[in-house]
């Protein structure tokens, strides 16, 4: 899966736990893109059955499409967090983030939330 696809199921993710059905408008504002950008991706992730979209056009996450979201949103809290730890501000903390969680190995993972376990992280 492109880095893209990740950002918008994670952002799904994130909508759906604020308790409102979510729809491609509010995936758009959520990422600041157009909203006929929101729907050539939802077209690709409901054909790679990511997520299904019902007729009145709210967005639920499949299964698979559950376990990406799951695995990016967990990488981005902790990148971010750790970051913090280091003395980054907030804002570069969760932009620097955004852009790890797409590219960090699962190993490199691993290793980075063993370290904060062992060395005083959560």
């Amino acid at each position: 899966m492109q880095e893209s696809g990740e950002m918008y199921l994670e952002t799904i993710l994130v909508l759906s736990k604020k308790g409102a059905p979510v729809r491609s408008l509010d995936v758009a504002k959520h990422l600041n893109v157009s909203k006929p950008s929101v729907s050539r991706a939802m077209g690709i992730l409901k054909n790679g059955e990511y997520i299904v979209i019902d007729e009145q056009g709210y967005i639920t996450l499949t299964a698979e499409g559950l376990k990406i979201a799951k695995k990016i949103y967990e990488r981005h809290v902790v990148i971010s967090e750790l970051l913090m730890e280091l003395g980054v501000d907030m804002k570069t903390a969760e932009e620097d983030a955004c852009r790890i969680e797409h590219v960090i190995s699962d190993k490199t993972f691993k290793a980075l939330k063993k370290h904060r376990k062992e060395y005083g992280g959560k």
